[in-house]
């Protein structure tokens, strides 16, 4: 399940194609973190915010995750607003503890 909400039907195939490659990347968190964004933005994203969208999409995923979550510096090629964008729609990654499920 890729927890899509939009219908690409109505978009063009360049935002068809990220969309999808936004929800089937190589690990979950970036399907989450990167698939929820295109999910809520794509249809907004102007062709240079496209273009940028896709740079990013070309970094590794763990890298990726590192720099979102801030295990790792941002590099200064990143440090943009639509990476900011990006960084800020990510899920709580947070372990679930016994305690969180009502468990003691």
């Amino acid at each position: 399940m890729t927890g899509l909400i939009l219908s690409s039907a109505e978009l063009d195939p360049r935002r068809r194609r990220i969309l999808f490659r936004c929800w089937h990347r190589g690990i979950r968190e970036m399907d989450l973190i990167l698939g929820q964004f295109a999910e809520a933005e794509i249809a907004a994203l102007d062709d240079a915010d496209l273009d940028e969208l896709e740079r990013i999409m070309a970094e590794e995923d763990n890298d990726l995750v590192k720099y979102i979550t801030g295990a790792a510096p941002v590099p200064d090629h990143l440090k943009t607003p639509l990476f900011t964008r990006i960084a800020a729609c990510r899920p709580d990654f947070s372990p679930v503890t016994m305690e969180d499920l009502g468990r003691p």
